[in-house]
Protein backbone atom coordinates (compact mmCIF):
# COMPACT_ATOMS: atom_id res chain seq x y z
CA UNK A 1 0.00 0.00 0.00
CA UNK A 2 1.51 3.43 -0.68
CA UNK A 3 1.75 6.01 1.58
CA UNK A 4 1.79 10.03 0.83
CA UNK A 5 2.85 13.36 2.69
CA UNK A 6 -0.36 15.37 2.38
CA UNK A 7 0.40 18.26 4.50
CA UNK A 8 3.92 20.25 6.31
CA UNK A 9 3.77 22.91 9.19
CA UNK A 10 6.21 23.80 11.18
CA UNK A 11 6.65 26.07 14.39
CA UNK A 12 9.66 28.17 15.30
CA UNK A 13 9.64 30.07 19.18
CA UNK A 14 9.76 33.64 19.58
CA UNK A 15 12.90 33.92 21.28
CA UNK A 16 15.34 34.85 18.85
CA UNK A 17 19.70 34.62 19.42
CA UNK A 18 21.54 35.99 16.90
CA UNK A 19 24.79 36.54 15.67
CA UNK A 20 25.26 39.91 17.13
CA UNK A 21 24.11 38.40 20.67
CA UNK A 22 26.89 35.46 20.49
CA UNK A 23 29.71 38.34 19.60
CA UNK A 24 28.55 40.37 22.31
CA UNK A 25 29.39 37.57 25.04
CA UNK A 26 32.41 35.53 22.70
CA UNK A 27 34.33 38.67 22.06
CA UNK A 28 36.47 36.65 19.65
CA UNK A 29 33.93 35.42 17.46
CA UNK A 30 31.93 38.77 15.30
CA UNK A 31 28.71 38.47 13.88
CA UNK A 32 30.37 38.18 10.67
CA UNK A 33 32.57 34.88 11.43
CA UNK A 34 29.77 33.48 12.78
CA UNK A 35 27.71 33.42 9.64
CA UNK A 36 30.41 32.56 7.44
CA UNK A 37 31.19 29.58 9.15
CA UNK A 38 27.53 28.39 9.89
CA UNK A 39 25.60 29.64 7.30
CA UNK A 40 23.40 30.67 10.28
CA UNK A 41 22.55 34.46 11.34
CA UNK A 42 19.64 33.52 13.86
CA UNK A 43 18.44 30.80 15.50
CA UNK A 44 15.24 30.25 17.28
CA UNK A 45 15.08 29.71 21.19
CA UNK A 46 12.59 28.22 23.04
CA UNK A 47 11.45 29.95 25.97
CA UNK A 48 11.85 28.44 29.50
CA UNK A 49 8.49 27.61 30.25
CA UNK A 50 8.68 26.19 26.40
CA UNK A 51 8.85 22.68 26.06
CA UNK A 52 8.94 19.79 23.41
CA UNK A 53 5.00 19.34 23.69
CA UNK A 54 4.18 22.68 23.49
CA UNK A 55 6.40 23.32 20.14
CA UNK A 56 4.33 20.36 18.88
CA UNK A 57 1.60 21.81 20.12
CA UNK A 58 1.54 25.03 17.90
CA UNK A 59 2.92 23.26 14.75
CA UNK A 60 0.39 20.20 14.80
CA UNK A 61 -2.52 22.91 14.90
CA UNK A 62 -1.31 25.39 12.58
CA UNK A 63 -1.03 22.39 10.14
CA UNK A 64 -4.86 21.58 11.15
CA UNK A 65 -5.73 25.24 10.04
CA UNK A 66 -3.55 25.75 7.26
CA UNK A 67 -4.66 22.63 5.47
CA UNK A 68 -8.21 22.04 7.12
CA UNK A 69 -7.35 18.61 8.20
CA UNK A 70 -9.62 16.88 10.55
CA UNK A 71 -7.82 15.86 14.10
CA UNK A 72 -10.65 13.34 14.44
CA UNK A 73 -9.42 11.62 11.25
CA UNK A 74 -5.96 11.02 12.60
CA UNK A 75 -5.27 7.49 13.81
CA UNK A 76 -1.64 7.61 14.86
CA UNK A 77 0.48 9.94 16.58
CA UNK A 78 4.60 9.75 15.98
CA UNK A 79 6.62 12.32 18.16
CA UNK A 80 10.83 12.09 17.33
CA UNK A 81 12.25 13.94 20.35
CA UNK A 82 15.96 14.02 22.07
CA UNK A 83 14.21 16.17 24.89
CA UNK A 84 11.21 14.55 26.14
CA UNK A 85 8.85 16.14 29.36
CA UNK A 86 9.95 13.46 31.44
CA UNK A 87 11.26 9.85 31.97
CA UNK A 88 7.83 8.85 31.93
CA UNK A 89 4.98 8.77 30.94
CA UNK A 90 5.71 9.06 27.30
CA UNK A 91 5.07 12.68 25.48
CA UNK A 92 2.93 11.50 22.62
CA UNK A 93 0.33 10.66 25.04
CA UNK A 94 0.46 14.11 26.54
CA UNK A 95 0.27 15.38 23.43
CA UNK A 96 -2.71 13.40 22.27
CA UNK A 97 -4.22 15.06 25.53
CA UNK A 98 -3.13 18.39 24.25
CA UNK A 99 -4.34 18.34 20.69
CA UNK A 100 -7.40 16.27 21.96
CA UNK A 101 -6.92 13.72 19.33
CA UNK A 102 -8.96 10.52 19.72
CA UNK A 103 -8.67 8.08 22.34
CA UNK A 104 -8.71 4.94 19.70
CA UNK A 105 -5.10 7.13 18.17
CA UNK A 106 -1.89 4.94 18.88
CA UNK A 107 0.78 7.35 20.12
CA UNK A 108 4.67 7.00 20.58
CA UNK A 109 7.94 8.44 21.53
CA UNK A 110 10.64 7.57 19.03
CA UNK A 111 14.29 8.96 20.40
CA UNK A 112 16.54 9.94 17.18
CA UNK A 113 18.01 13.62 16.61
CA UNK A 114 19.25 14.54 12.90
CA UNK A 115 17.70 11.29 11.12
CA UNK A 116 14.51 11.48 13.06
CA UNK A 117 12.53 12.46 10.42
CA UNK A 118 13.43 9.81 8.01
CA UNK A 119 13.08 7.43 10.43
CA UNK A 120 9.83 8.82 11.13
CA UNK A 121 8.83 8.95 7.67
CA UNK A 122 9.84 4.81 7.49
CA UNK A 123 7.36 4.55 10.56
CA UNK A 124 4.73 5.80 9.46
CA UNK A 125 4.79 4.74 6.12
CA UNK A 126 5.25 0.94 7.74
CA UNK A 127 2.02 1.85 9.75
CA UNK A 128 -0.12 2.62 6.71
CA UNK A 129 1.76 -0.50 4.76
CA UNK A 130 0.41 -2.65 7.65
CA UNK A 131 -2.95 -1.33 7.67
CA UNK A 132 -2.53 -0.42 11.15
CA UNK A 133 -3.10 3.52 10.39
CA UNK A 134 -4.80 5.23 7.64
CA UNK A 135 -3.72 9.07 9.06
CA UNK A 136 -0.72 9.19 10.88
CA UNK A 137 0.77 12.93 12.20
CA UNK A 138 4.25 12.34 12.29
CA UNK A 139 5.58 15.32 14.63
CA UNK A 140 9.66 15.89 15.20
CA UNK A 141 9.97 18.50 18.08
CA UNK A 142 13.20 19.29 20.01
CA UNK A 143 14.17 21.67 22.40
CA UNK A 144 18.55 20.99 22.06
CA UNK A 145 18.98 24.64 23.62
CA UNK A 146 18.13 23.72 27.15
CA UNK A 147 20.84 21.03 26.97
CA UNK A 148 23.93 23.51 25.80
CA UNK A 149 26.13 25.35 28.25
CA UNK A 150 26.07 28.93 28.00
CA UNK A 151 29.42 28.80 27.59
CA UNK A 152 29.78 26.69 24.55
CA UNK A 153 29.91 28.83 21.72
CA UNK A 154 30.42 26.57 19.24
CA UNK A 155 27.10 24.62 19.64
CA UNK A 156 25.43 27.81 20.58
CA UNK A 157 26.15 29.42 17.19
CA UNK A 158 24.13 26.32 15.53
CA UNK A 159 21.45 24.93 17.21
CA UNK A 160 17.72 26.12 17.33
CA UNK A 161 14.24 24.92 18.92
CA UNK A 162 11.67 24.34 16.37
CA UNK A 163 8.46 21.67 15.76
CA UNK A 164 7.95 20.26 12.51
CA UNK A 165 3.92 18.58 11.38
CA UNK A 166 3.89 16.08 8.88
CA UNK A 167 0.51 14.16 7.77
CA UNK A 168 1.08 10.92 6.65
CA UNK A 169 -2.47 9.36 4.79
CA UNK A 170 -2.68 6.23 2.37
CA UNK A 171 -4.68 8.60 0.25
CA UNK A 172 -3.20 11.11 -2.04
CA UNK A 173 -1.00 14.18 -0.89
CA UNK A 174 1.49 15.86 -2.29
CA UNK A 175 4.00 13.55 -2.63
CA UNK A 176 4.63 9.58 -2.42
CA UNK A 177 7.03 8.31 0.01
CA UNK A 178 9.37 5.65 -1.83
CA UNK A 179 12.49 3.44 -0.93
CA UNK A 180 14.16 3.86 2.16
CA UNK A 181 17.96 2.89 3.03
CA UNK A 182 18.97 3.42 6.69
CA UNK A 183 21.57 2.77 9.20
CA UNK A 184 23.34 2.48 12.21
CA UNK A 185 26.76 2.78 13.94
CA UNK A 186 26.47 3.45 17.88
CA UNK A 187 30.49 3.14 18.05
CA UNK A 188 29.66 6.94 17.61
CA UNK A 189 27.57 7.28 20.50
CA UNK A 190 30.10 9.81 23.00
CA UNK A 191 30.43 11.96 19.90
CA UNK A 192 27.11 13.65 20.23
CA UNK A 193 25.78 13.07 23.57
CA UNK A 194 24.63 14.34 27.08
CA UNK A 195 25.97 12.06 29.50
CA UNK A 196 24.26 12.63 32.44
CA UNK A 197 20.93 12.71 33.98
CA UNK A 198 19.58 9.11 32.94
CA UNK A 199 19.88 6.06 34.10
CA UNK A 200 23.54 5.48 33.49
CA UNK A 201 24.63 8.77 35.42
CA UNK A 202 21.97 10.15 36.89
CA UNK A 203 23.12 11.10 40.22
CA UNK A 204 26.57 12.27 38.62
CA UNK A 205 27.19 15.98 38.46
CA UNK A 206 30.35 17.88 36.26
CA UNK A 207 31.69 20.55 36.00
CA UNK A 208 32.98 22.94 33.56
CA UNK A 209 36.21 21.38 31.69
CA UNK A 210 38.02 24.53 30.49
CA UNK A 211 41.43 24.53 28.78
CA UNK A 212 43.41 26.89 27.51
CA UNK A 213 40.57 29.68 29.10
CA UNK A 214 37.73 27.66 26.33
CA UNK A 215 35.44 26.02 27.28
CA UNK A 216 35.41 22.16 26.10
CA UNK A 217 32.66 20.58 27.70
CA UNK A 218 30.61 19.68 30.91
CA UNK A 219 28.62 16.24 30.59
CA UNK A 220 25.79 17.76 32.45
CA UNK A 221 25.28 19.29 29.00
CA UNK A 222 25.36 18.83 25.03
CA UNK A 223 29.18 17.57 23.51
CA UNK A 224 29.86 17.64 20.23
CA UNK A 225 33.34 16.00 18.82
CA UNK A 226 32.45 18.33 15.63
CA UNK A 227 35.79 16.66 13.74
CA UNK A 228 34.32 13.31 14.07
CA UNK A 229 30.63 14.43 13.34
CA UNK A 230 32.61 16.07 10.36
CA UNK A 231 34.39 12.84 9.64
CA UNK A 232 31.11 10.20 10.38
CA UNK A 233 29.38 12.64 7.85
CA UNK A 234 31.82 12.40 4.86
CA UNK A 235 31.90 9.53 5.29
CA UNK A 236 28.63 7.51 5.99
CA UNK A 237 26.62 10.04 4.10
CA UNK A 238 27.72 9.77 -0.01
CA UNK A 239 27.96 5.86 0.36
CA UNK A 240 24.60 6.14 2.25
CA UNK A 241 23.20 8.13 -1.38
CA UNK A 242 24.68 5.77 -3.53
CA UNK A 243 23.39 2.56 -1.71
CA UNK A 244 19.58 4.45 -2.15
CA UNK A 245 20.34 5.42 -5.57
CA UNK A 246 21.41 1.71 -6.18
CA UNK A 247 17.99 0.39 -4.76
CA UNK A 248 15.64 2.52 -6.79
CA UNK A 249 17.53 2.18 -9.69
CA UNK A 250 18.43 5.90 -10.30
CA UNK A 251 21.08 8.39 -11.08
CA UNK A 252 22.32 11.60 -10.36
CA UNK A 253 20.42 13.20 -13.13
CA UNK A 254 17.54 11.56 -12.24
CA UNK A 255 17.23 13.57 -8.96
CA UNK A 256 15.28 16.77 -9.10
CA UNK A 257 16.47 18.30 -5.73
CA UNK A 258 18.74 16.99 -2.20
CA UNK A 259 16.83 18.30 0.77
CA UNK A 260 19.95 16.88 3.79
CA UNK A 261 19.69 17.56 7.09
CA UNK A 262 20.84 21.15 7.81
CA UNK A 263 23.92 20.61 10.04
CA UNK A 264 25.49 23.96 8.77
CA UNK A 265 26.35 25.59 5.77
CA UNK A 266 30.16 24.60 6.03
CA UNK A 267 29.38 21.00 6.03
CA UNK A 268 26.32 20.95 3.74
CA UNK A 269 28.48 22.36 1.08
CA UNK A 270 31.42 19.97 1.84
CA UNK A 271 29.17 17.28 1.05
CA UNK A 272 27.74 18.44 -1.65
CA UNK A 273 31.55 18.93 -3.25
CA UNK A 274 32.61 15.92 -2.46
CA UNK A 275 28.98 14.15 -4.21
CA UNK A 276 29.58 16.17 -7.24
CA UNK A 277 25.77 17.59 -6.81
CA UNK A 278 24.78 20.67 -8.49
CA UNK A 279 24.22 23.88 -6.17
CA UNK A 280 20.91 24.98 -8.20
CA UNK A 281 19.72 20.93 -7.58
CA UNK A 282 20.83 21.32 -3.48
CA UNK A 283 18.47 22.83 -0.65
CA UNK A 284 19.86 24.67 2.24
CA UNK A 285 17.35 26.74 4.34
CA UNK A 286 18.90 27.54 7.88
CA UNK A 287 19.69 30.90 7.71
CA UNK A 288 17.20 32.04 10.09
CA UNK A 289 16.68 29.29 12.00
CA UNK A 290 19.76 27.13 12.36
CA UNK A 291 20.11 23.16 13.08
CA UNK A 292 16.45 22.41 14.60
CA UNK A 293 17.62 18.85 15.08
CA UNK A 294 14.84 16.42 13.76
CA UNK A 295 12.96 19.22 12.16
CA UNK A 296 15.72 20.79 9.60
CA UNK A 297 14.45 17.94 6.69
CA UNK A 298 10.24 18.69 7.33
CA UNK A 299 10.91 22.91 7.92
CA UNK A 300 13.33 22.80 4.56
CA UNK A 301 10.86 20.53 2.34
CA UNK A 302 8.11 22.43 3.34
CA UNK A 303 10.40 25.57 2.33
CA UNK A 304 11.03 24.20 -0.98
CA UNK A 305 7.39 23.02 -1.61
CA UNK A 306 6.50 26.65 -0.89
CA UNK A 307 9.50 28.80 -2.57
CA UNK A 308 8.16 26.24 -6.03
CA UNK A 309 11.96 24.70 -6.04
CA UNK A 310 10.23 21.58 -6.45
CA UNK A 311 7.37 20.94 -8.98
CA UNK A 312 4.94 18.38 -10.35
CA UNK A 313 6.70 15.10 -11.30
CA UNK A 314 10.00 15.76 -9.73
CA UNK A 315 12.24 13.55 -7.66
CA UNK A 316 13.45 13.93 -4.05
CA UNK A 317 16.03 12.82 -2.05
CA UNK A 318 15.68 13.47 1.72
CA UNK A 319 19.21 12.63 3.89
CA UNK A 320 19.50 12.84 7.71
CA UNK A 321 22.73 12.34 9.58
CA UNK A 322 23.62 12.87 13.08
CA UNK A 323 23.66 11.71 16.67
CA UNK A 324 24.31 7.79 17.33
CA UNK A 325 25.74 7.54 14.89
CA UNK A 326 22.55 7.15 12.93
CA UNK A 327 21.48 8.01 9.02
CA UNK A 328 18.37 7.53 6.36
CA UNK A 329 17.75 8.52 3.14
CA UNK A 330 14.79 8.63 0.77
CA UNK A 331 13.17 9.13 -2.23
CA UNK A 332 9.67 11.40 -2.70
CA UNK A 333 8.08 11.29 -5.49
CA UNK A 334 5.83 14.51 -6.75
Amino acid sequence: MCAFIKAISYYLPEGILNNDDLAVEFPQWSADKISSKTGIFERRIAAEYEFASDLAVKAAEKLFEEYNVNRDEVDFLLLCTQSPEYFLPTTACILQNKLNLKTTCGALDFNLGCSGYVYGLSLAKGLISAKIAKNVLLITSETYSKFINKQDKGNRSLFGDAAAATLVTDSGGICSIEEFVLGTDGNGAENLIVKNGASRNRQIESGDVVEDGNFVRNDNNLYMNGGEIFSFTNRAVPTMVDQLMQKCNLKMDDISLFIFHQANEFMLNSIRRKMNIPEDKFFIFLKNCGNTVSSTIPIALHEAIHSQSIKKKDTVLLAGFGVGYSWGANILKF
